[in-house]
């Protein structure tokens, strides 16, 4: 896990400084795992990923890949918005990003890698889930995961996030402004107003937020409620119309 966080590898005493594991072990683990190929070393004798950890990348990604009509949705979303789209959901007591379509537009937002499921109460997809959670689950995630403050932005008081949630709750989608990464913008919309464990979403950078934020919702609850039939559509001028919080986070 370190070395695959790592940007351009790590050496030995880096390795054991970020695992924490004793030394003498740290090296054996890594002896092992270059022995496999799942390490190798590159030219600045950093380890780094060796070419085996491709089998499991790809087990990965066709495992964590949603069943076929929620990648159609996703599919749709980036389309329509032009903006790279994700599918979440609740996978083994954690908020994952299950899959990701990339946008169009030419100027997009850092990505969120496929599989990330850190730091859900900073992801629009991970207060969206967690809002729409049966209490006992969500609290169950909360008690047990740090809010950590990710960008100045973040939301570390649980009481504000319980707010947070509500608000969700109330006006059926959520955004993460800069909660997660400085600069980004994201919305989350549930399927079935949230009785399925999964959510869509697009993040784009945050100086579009305002000219597309009205239309990027309104084709994101469109596409969402098309699983199952509308029972609330977006409708600007009625009282259906979401109402947008004058904050955004």
């Amino acid at each position: 896990m370190a070395v695959a966080q790592s940007n351009a590898g790590l050496n030995g005493p880096e390795i054991v400084r970020a695992t924490g594991l004793p030394k003498q072990a740290t090296y054996h683990l890594v002896h092992t795992l270059v022995t496999t190929g799942m390490l190798t070393r590159n030219e600045q004798g950093l380890y780094i990923l060796g070419l085996r950890i491709g089998i499991f990348a790809e087990a990965f990604r066709r495992q964590l890949a949603p069943v076929q009509h929620l990648a159609a949705l996703l599919r749709r979303v980036s389309d329509e918005t032009g903006e790279t789209a994700y599918v979440s959901g609740w996978l083994n007591g954690e908020i994952v990003t299950l899959a990701t379509c990339r946008g169009t537009n030419s100027v997009q937002a850092r990505e969120i890698p496929h599989g990330t499921y850190a730091d859900a109460h900073a992801r629009a997809a991970g207060k969206l889930l967690l809002a729409f959670a049966p209490d006992e689950t969500s609290s169950q995630y909360l008690r047990s995961h740090s809010l950590t403050k990710r960008t100045r932005k973040t939301i570390t008081s649980l009481s504000r996030l319980q707010k947070e949630f509500a608000r969700i709750r109330e006006q059926g989608y959520a955004i993460d402004s800069g909660e997660y990464l400085d600069g980004v913008t994201g919305i989350c919309v549930p399927i079935d107003q949230g009785s399925l464990p999964y959510a869509l979403s697009v993040s784009f950078p945050a100086e579009r937020f305002e000219m597309n934020f009205d239309g990027h919702l309104k084709t994101m609850l469109k596409i969402a409620s098309s699983l199952v039939g509308a029972r609330r559509a977006y409708q600007p001028g009625t009282r259906n119309t979401p109402q947008r919080s004058s904050k955004a986070s």
